[in-house]
């Protein structure tokens, strides 16, 4: 049998040859969403199990679970950021090496469907060249792989713990791309999905609202920031849900305009990736242009070309820029760290971006006193 284990390289885009996967369409039936734990020695990840779309690979892996066939299994082979496999229950044992990737298959055919082969997706490996040979192997996507698409039975989707994905695809692997370290699966439980929880800051009223404070901890000292949700309220929340949850830690002020504005919280300047839950709360903004002026120490949303692109980056204005009253959302204002915004404003630039990294640490959210 060849195995399924055996990686290609197409361009930048990091593939699996002989590991195929899997689907057929059925009718769907109308049940509760169920989700995966899976515990892993690298962290937990959480999958919905995409029964609508391949009912029979979803009951096999669910029955798999249910018997506990997984646990002490291992990821046996990755591409760093492309996608890491599992589900070989060969490889509990290390003395199986050489035969990691030819267990679990041979018994599913296809069921295909239109879940594309992006990142977070989790499909069924099979053989090469046989449809027939899907089963406990699978295959999950760390990075979006459209060379496989049409090629794979989708089964699941990351909902949680891409982080941890990430990290097991950067495991060392030999010349044949199999695991050098064993990265475990300790355990997977099933559930049914928890119900939606609001998202923070969308249930307090405008004068709730503008009790909240802001600090900007930056490399150069620290802005304190009022709100002002009566003339921004949607943009009020997304800024603090966004500082909340962590998205603008380790970001950089990536633009200085001298006499006009310091911006930050543009996500690509982050030191680390976001997780699901902050890419979550990363949206677009419906534009909320008011009446607030653009002087010194307002803070007001960056946007691109369409009113209504703007998502985390945001500015403070150095000067007096009347030029943007009415066509960017304004939301609040320097109350303390005037002094700070102004020494970000003379660092050095090459251009608009300073010489050297100045770094928001974090925001921290004060709530009303």
């Amino acid at each position: 049998m060849t195995r399924g284990r055996r990686w290609l390289q197409s361009g930048l885009v990091p593939l699996l040859s002989l590991a195929l996967l899997a689907v057929t369409a059925l009718p769907a039936t109308a049940q509760p969403v169920r989700q995966v734990v899976i515990e892993t020695s690298a962290g937990t990840m959480v999958w919905d199990l995409l029964a609508d779309k391949s009912p029979k690979h979803v009951a096999l892996f669910v029955k798999t679970v249910e018997s506990k066939g997984l646990d002490g299994t291992i990821f046996h082979s990755m591409v760093a950021r492309g996608a890491i496999q599992g589900g070989d229950p060969l490889t509990r044992d290390p003395k199986m090496r050489a035969k990691y990737g030819t267990g679990g298959l041979g018994t599913l055919p296809l069921e295909p469907s239109d879940e594309k082969m992006t990142r977070g997706a989790v499909a069924a490996v099979r053989v090469s060249g046989r449809p027939d040979t899907g089963g406990t192997q699978f295959l999950l996507c760390v990075g979006d792989q459209p060379g496989l698409q049409d090629k794979f039975t989708v089964f699941a989707r990351v909902v949680e713990g891409m982080r941890v994905a990430e990290k097991i695809s950067e495991t060392p692997v030999d010349a044949s791309g199999m695991a050098t370290d064993r990265v475990t699966i300790t355990r997977i439980t099933l559930r049914d999905k928890p119900p939606p929880v609001p998202d923070p800051f969308s249930t307090e009223t405008v004068d709730q609202l503008a009790g909240y404070r802001a600090i900007l901890e930056t490399s150069m000292g620290n802005i304190t920031v009022a709100l002002t949700p009566d003339k921004a309220p949607d943009h009020v929340r997304q800024f603090l849900r966004l500082a909340e949850s962590g998205v603008y830690a380790g970001m950089s002020f990536h633009r200085v305009v001298k006499g006009f504005v310091v911006q930050t919280g543009h996500v690509p300047t982050r030191r680390e990736p976001l997780d699901e839950r902050q890419q979550g709360f990363v949206r677009f903004l419906k534009a909320e242009f008011n009446d607030q002026p653009h002087v010194l120490g307002t803070l007001s949303m960056a946007r691109l070309e369409s009113p209504d692109s703007a998502t985390s980056s945001f500015f403070i204005v150095t000067g007096t820029a009347t030029a943007l009253d009415g066509q960017y959302s304004a939301f609040g204002r320097v109350v303390d760290g005037i002094d700070v915004v102004q020494k970000i404003e003379a660092v050095p630039v090459d251009g608009e971006t300073p010489v050297d990294r100045v770094e928001l640490v974090r925001i921290r959210v004060l709530p009303p006193q």
